[in-house]
């Protein structure tokens, strides 16, 4: 699947098929590309080639997984409806195409006419599409695959933020959702692409350390192939060899994640057995370590207990005589077909044949994330989501039938209680692990029967259980039953919390613009009724801060500026002293209040970029306002030596709502000096924690110094002090940052 010569017709892609032997309608298909070809004419891809040559590079891609003609038909058309609006719609693809490739067109189609606040809502809005569209045909991911892996592939020739941007998409969205499907080759080409454009400099020092240790024992795994394939033959077994090595992002993920160095990864060599039947894989691993010593510890039997993504193997790690420790994975043919190709191999081996029963079977994980959607309006609660029950590490329990669950690592007997039934979870007075009671937050680990104890008596979950549940399914099933069986509660506790937001952003209300405002606000968000507004708040459906946007709005809306007891300063007029005996606390639409000072503009000043909590004080400029620094300030504590200037300086505060953490819709910008040792993929991490706390990157930039370390300097949007300091407490955690200090030197 590398990178190839760039096509606008379809000469190679029928040749492909062709060549499968399966049986494909090559004329539906050779009229898809000429009806793709005709409405993509006039469309250049950023490199300037002909926007053809996209579809049919996808095209070829989805070949290679074998799937069906209206795959292939899919691909080519997947990108006409959404980039070719003015000229043909689903209506039209169906009529010419059938309904099949319709779906899948609509699946892989951006919702362009979205109306939501910002890109990244858009963003996560079409990605909760796609998968509700994949959890009805699954071949909609496998076209998305394929589309992402060839954007991936030609991915250079895009300005810098964006290829950023794209390859950390890849990174954690499309490469986990392609280990989840078991699809092993796309994954790892993904992630291999995604790691050249996120940290450049760590994937060439990794690729370098394998060439050259490659180079060192060129010799060494022909001679163990040679070795194992003798004792193979003299058992009459049948068999096929493949030796190879760790791909360059697995390596490098195994030194940031565990902290070793390239000398330390073990199983930096592998040789694969494949043979033809599950009796004989265990055969061959008695033999495996017969032949050599095995190292203790590094044995998964992932045949009894396949992972989620329908993987099976069998793993050990020996030391060759030569000292050189090396994986032996060792799988039948069947076995192999899925660990490639995943559930794609059902297309490419099995012709069909397999059930629609059998396929949902593999594919509840996705229905399961589906199930929740009516309750996770939150954009951000449904990446959550995402990452926890799809994209996150396993541990397998055992129920006392001893039957295998997967739960995301991490989860704890409440999920397991909702991952067995809804009822088991709303029954749940306790649970017990091994035998042994335990709290009903203890953490699950690989290999511990669990049993749930209930009683008919059970009042329901308690409230406190959704904070401490770790999968969306668990915390949705919990809000299921509050919002069937305490609507009344809900209702009170929703109406409590909106309007202390609104006594917060509009100082003076009446219970009837309240409700004007309650009203108007269920209507933007499309629930039915104010009531069903308060009962989704009240039960946890949606979060607050999902709202304050829109509330900010009816509140300015509804209620009239003139009942509002401060006064905005925003205009640069000529400054005004008050009487000393009357001051006057003016409010600025920037947060800040200043003491006896009106008519005049209120900025931040860019030495020390002062953030709501930071003590601050207010210098008067000649011709710009009030200018704001923090106390500490290097320019005020200099500034303050001048003694013609003291009466330029004004007390100043923060107005207390935007010192409030997390409740200001304001962003600050905040400026951060990170001192890093020498490590590979500091960077990437920095960017990648950033970007798991939804904290918008605005500038950054790297110094590397003499003695092998650098400083990062980093320019993030905050909302107050406290938040800012959770970003730095975070950072602080990541391998190889020594140091953080506010602004820049």
């Amino acid at each position: 699947m590398s990178e190839s010569a760039v096509h606008t017709d379809i000469t190679r892609l029928l040749d492909i098929l062709r060549a499968t032997g399966k049986k494909y309608d090559l004329e539906k298909i050779s009229t898809a590309y000429e009806y793709a070809k005709d409405l993509h004419e006039g469309q250049f891809r950023v490199s300037g080639e002909a926007y053809i040559s996209h579809p049919i590079a996808v095209a070829e891609i989805v070949a290679g997984l074998e799937l069906d003609t209206d795959s292939i038909c899919a691909a080519l058309l997947h990108d006409t409806v959404e980039d070719c609006a003015d000229r043909t719609d689903l209506k039209v693809i169906e009529k010419r195409f059938g309904k099949d490739v319709a779906v899948l067109v609509d699946g892989l189609t951006k919702i362009v006419t979205l109306q939501v606040e910002d890109k990244e809502e858009a963003h996560i809005e079409n990605l909760r599409k796609m998968l509700l569209a994949m959890s009805r045909d699954v071949r909609v991911i496998f076209i998305k695959l394929c589309d992402r892996l060839h954007n991936m592939r030609t991915l250079s020739v895009k300005p810098d933020n964006k290829r950023r941007i794209t390859a950390l998409e890849t990174m954690q969205v499309y490469a986990p959702l392609a280990h989840r499907l078991g699809m092993q080759r796309i994954k790892q080409e993904l992630e291999n692409l995604g790691l050249q454009f996120l940290d450049p400099i760590g994937y060439e020092e990794v690729r370098g350390h394998i060439e050259e240790k490659y180079g060192q024992n060129l010799g060494f795994i022909e001679k163990i192939r040679a070795t194992v394939g003798e004792k193979m033959s003299e058992n009459n077994i049948h068999f096929t060899l493949e030796g190879r090595i760790k791909s360059v992002y697995s390596i490098y993920k195994k030194m940031y994640n565990q902290n070793k160095s390239f000398d330390q990864i073990y199983d930096f060599y592998a040789l694969r057995i494949i043979v033809d039947t599950e009796l004989e894989c265990y055969t061959a691993l008695g033999l495996i370590h017969e032949m050599f010593n095995s190292m203790p510890g590094r044995f998964k039997d992932y045949i009894s207990t396949p992972k989620p993504n329908m993987y099976r193997s069998l793993h050990t790690t020996v030391i060759g005589r030569d000292g050189i420790p090396f994986e032996v994975q060792i799988r039948t043919w069947d076995m192999h077909h899925v660990a490639e190709y995943g559930i794609a191999a059902h297309w490419k081996y099995k012709s069909g044949a397999s059930s629609k029963e059998e396929m949902d079977k593999k594919l509840e994980w996705i229905a399961r994330l589906i199930e929740t959607e009516d309750d996770q309006r939150d954009p951000e609660e449904f990446m959550n989501a995402l990452k926890t029950d799809i994209f996150h590490d396993e541990v397998f329990v055992f129920t006392p039938k001893g039957d295998v669950i997967a739960l995301p690592s991490g989860s704890n007997v409440i999920d397991f209680a909702y991952a067995i039934h809804s009822a088991v979870g709303d029954k749940m007075i306790g649970g017990k692990i091994n035998g042994m009671i335990v709290p009903i937050d203890r953490v699950l680990e690989n290999g511990e029967i669990v049993e749930i104890m209930t009683s008919s008596a059970s009042r329901g979950p308690s409230r406190d259980w959704l904070g401490m549940v770790k999968t969306s399914a668990a915390r949705s099933k919990i809000r299921a039953w509050f919002k069937k069986e305490k609507r009344s509660d809900n209702i009170v506790m929703g109406r409590a919390a909106i309007d202390g937001e609104i006594k917060r952003i509009a100082r003076s209300s009446t219970e009837a613009q309240r409700d004007v405002i309650i009203k108007a606000l269920s209507e933007r968000m499309g629930f039915n009724s104010p009531e069903d507004l308060l009962n989704a708040i009240g039960y946890g459906g949606l979060m607050m801060p999902k709202l304050l946007h829109r509330l900010q709005e009816e509140c300015e809306r509804v209620i009239k500026p003139e009942e509002e007891e401060t006064v905005d300063i925003t205009e640069p007029e000529k400054l005004i002293i008050p009487p000393a005996s009357k001051p006057r606390h003016v409010k600025s639409n920037s947060g800040i209040v200043v003491d006896g000072e009106a008519g005049c503009m209120v900025k931040f000043a860019r030495c020390c970029n002062p953030l709501p909590g930071d003590p601050v004080i207010g210098f008067v400029t000649k011709g710009f306002g009030i200018s704001i620094h923090k106390q500490d300030c290097p320019n005020v504590l200099q500034g303050k030596q001048n003694l013609e200037n003291a009466d330029r300086w004004k007390e100043a505060h923060w107005e207390s709502a935007a010192e409030e953490a997390g409740l200001g819709t304001s962003i600050y910008e905040a400026l951060l000096q990170i001192h890093v040792g020498d490590r590979i993929g500091i960077l990437a991490d920095i960017t990648v924690a950033l970007a798991d706390m939804r904290v918008s990157i605005l500038q950054i930039n790297m110094l590397n110094r003499n003695d092998g370390s650098a400083i990062v300097n980093l320019k993030v949007g905050c909302r107050n002090i406290d938040h800012c300091n959770s970003i730095v407490s975070r950072l602080r955690g990541l391998n190889g940052v020594e140091n953080i200090l506010r602004g820049f030197s």
